[in-house]
C-alpha cells in the first residue's frame, strides 16, 4: 500500500521538479506543467499519462486506476488510488509522469544515475 510519503521525496529529487500547494493540494511541477497531483486527503494520485494508453490502463485495473474528471479529460492524465498501489509502482508512475514533461536529455541523465529505477 503506497502513501504520499513514498513518493514525496522522489518529487523533490527529480531534476527541475518542485512542489507547490494549490488549494491545499500538493502538486509537483516542472516549470508551469503539473505532472503529479494529490487529492486533499492524500488518497488519490493524479499523474501525467499518454492519452492514447490511458483507456487500456484503466480497463486493465479499474480498482486501481480511473479516468480524471470530465473537465480534465483533455489533458494527458490518469488518477490512481494510492492504497491500491505498491510503493515501488507509485514511484515508477511518478518518474514516468516526470519523463513526459522534461527534455529527453534530462531523463536520460537520470537513468544513468539510477540504473535500477526509482526503487
Amino acid at each position: 500500500m503506497a502513501v504520499l510519503d513514498d513518493v514525496r521525496s522522489l518529487g523533490d529529487e527529480l531534476e527541475r521538479s518542485y512542489p507547490v500547494y494549490v488549494r491545499d493540494r500538493l502538486k509537483f511541477r516542472v516549470g508551469q506543467i503539473v505532472y503529479v497531483a494529490f487529492s486533499r486527503d492524500e488518497t488519490v494520485m493524479g499523474f501525467a499519462f499518454p492519452k492514447e494508453e490511458r483507456a487500456a490502463l484503466v480497463a486493465g485495473a479499474p480498482e486501481r486506476f480511473r479516468l480524471p474528471g470530465e473537465s480534465d479529460l483533455r489533458f494527458n492524465w490518469v488518477d490512481a488510488e494510492l492504497a491500491a498501489l505498491e510503493p515501488a509502482e507509485a514511484r515508477e508512475l511518478v518518474v514516468d509522469a516526470w519523463r513526459m514533461v522534461v527534455p529527453l536529455k534530462v531523463s536520460r541523465a537520470w537513468d544513468l544515475t539510477h540504473p535500477d529505477g526509482p526503487g
